[in-house]
């Protein structure tokens, strides 16, 4: 997979939004040119008896078809909960077939056309099939959460917070995000330890951190041209953090003074100040991202790094043995926020559907329920060490990985006060976007040079008539 598929590729599976498909006129769906009958009817009856172990009504004897998206989770943990869901004792000689896919909307969409398609699918990746191209087709999703888990207990109840969200589509919950993603600000705690360096609590904070690193031969911050739009969800997510709606809605809305904000205009102010100063490693825009990811988690050569937690699994070849990875939530801009205490941004990825018209839909859905089992959302964590959307799955020590513990831990902090941010990636913005930030990063473009290029990019998204506009609340 080439870098750009690949950054594209995570940011679809944490997000669980394909952006490109949605810029679509919504005229141009695929369910225009399905078979007759096709599209969610709602009349879908199930096929066994209904259960307190078999709430969907799995046939005796069924064939389950799951197509997984074998990204940077592979397809192993579908694999796990097949075998789990084969030797459930309450659905009689169930069988379950998962296959692997790179290119889901090349395999599937034939699939939806010819009125066949799996019964539960991970659409995720680069390539995933447009949402407003299946969106009727698709099963809602209320029920897998109402349902007991296998443990017995009702799975809305085991969840974190805001989970149904990114899956939920003009108010119908479409897709079920499986993993969890915390968006902080990742550092070595043994590297703190080692200098007496207290962690930053605001933006206020980042000055003085920014001199005691000059002090030893190491920077704040740096970056890698890839990734330099990590910045612009740090500041975001900060301004957010600090401001909450005030902020996040005209930006998510593609307000003509969204960029204008006061909050953001600040925390780009002190940003702006910290690359002056030489707190910035230089150079970032002709370094490759996972280059410069390694010159922090392996060379230490900076404090701290904004990300997502896929990092640690992204840099577990590229990290130092002693360096004890740790996140702690993006910042506020000072103490005066006016969101709760706790308030991150924290979202579900790795989107899950089941096709109305599949052959087994009961199938789909109790092998969505055995995934979301204690058991099974357990051995993700531990396996691929970031956390589902099933909570207590994690233990104190993190199965020895302590940036899962620092997500545990903020995760529990925050509870239902979380956050997403979809317009960026709802409107394909990234890669205009991205040459901006080298260019701030670097030292070559003011504050006020920043905001008008990044509302410019807002103002021709909103004012282009072919994009498809989405209410975002």
């Amino acid at each position: 997979m080439d870098l750009n598929e690949a950054s594209i590729s995570r940011r679809n599976l944490l997000r669980g939004a394909a952006a490109a498909a949605l810029l679509l006129p919504f005229g141009a769906t695929l369910a225009s040119c399905a078979a007759p009958g096709g599209g969610n009817t709602g009349d879908n009856k199930p096929a066994g008896d209904v259960t307190a172990d078999n709430p969907f009504g799995v046939a005796a004897n069924a064939k389950v078809d799951a197509v997984i998206f074998n990204g940077g989770y592979g397809i192993d943990y579908v694999e796990n909960s097949a075998k789990i869901m084969e030797g459930n004792k309450a659905l009689d000689g169930v069988t379950v077939k998962v296959s692997s896919s790179t290119k889901i909307a090349q395999e599937l969409q034939p699939r939806f056309v010819g009125g066949n398609p799996p019964d539960l699918i991970d659409n995720s990746g680069a390539n995933s099939i447009g949402w407003n191209t299946i969106l009727d087709q698709l099963e809602e999703l209320d029920d897998v959460l109402e349902a007991d888990n296998l443990e017995g207990e009702k799975i809305s109840d085991t969840l974190f917070g805001g989970v149904k969200d990114p899956g939920t589509f003009d108010g119908k919950f479409k897709a079920l995000n499986y993993v969890m993603t915390v968006y902080g600000l990742w550092y070595s705690s043994s590297l703190f330890e080692a200098n007496g360096w207290d962690l930053p609590k605001s933006w206020q904070d980042l000055t003085d951190l920014g001199a005691k690193a000059k002090e030893q031969g190491k920077f704040l911050f740096l970056w890698g041209k890839e990734a330099a739009t990590y910045y612009q969800t740090l500041v975001i997510d900060s301004a957010v953090i600090q401001s909450g709606d005030d902020v996040r809605l005209p930006l998510e809305n593609l307000d003509p003074k969204a960029w204008s904000h006061p909050t953001l205009q600040s925390i780009l102010e002190i940003f702006y100040e910290l690359i002056k100063a030489g707190y910035v490693k230089p150079g970032g825009a002709g370094t490759q991202f996972t280059q410069a990811q390694s010159q922090w988690s392996l060379d230490q050569e900076a404090l701290l790094y904004p990300s997502g937690s896929w990092i640690e699994n992204e840099m577990k070849k590229q990290t130092a043995p002693d360096f004890k990875m740790m996140g702690i939530p993006e910042l506020p801009l000072d103490e005066n926020q006016t969101t709760p205490a706790g308030f991150m941004r924290a979202e579900a990825g790795e989107p899950f559907i089941v096709p109305s018209k599949a052959k087994n839909p009961e199938g789909g859905k109790e092998l969505l329920r055995t995934m979301l089992s204690k058991e099974a959302a357990t051995a993700f964590a531990k396996e691929k060490l970031a956390p589902t959307i099933v909570k207590g799955t994690v233990p104190e020590d993190g199965f020895g990985s302590t940036a899962l513990v620092s997500q545990s831990k903020m995760l529990e902090a925050a509870g239902d006060n979380v956050f997403t941010i979809k317009s960026t990636n709802l409107y394909g913005m990234n890669s205009d976007q991205l040459p901006i930030w080298n260019s701030f990063l670097g030292g070559g473009m003011t504050v006020a040079e920043l905001t008008k290029q990044l509302q410019a990019i807002v103002d021709k998204v909103r004012e282009d008539s072919s994009v498809t506009k989405i209410e975002i609340k």
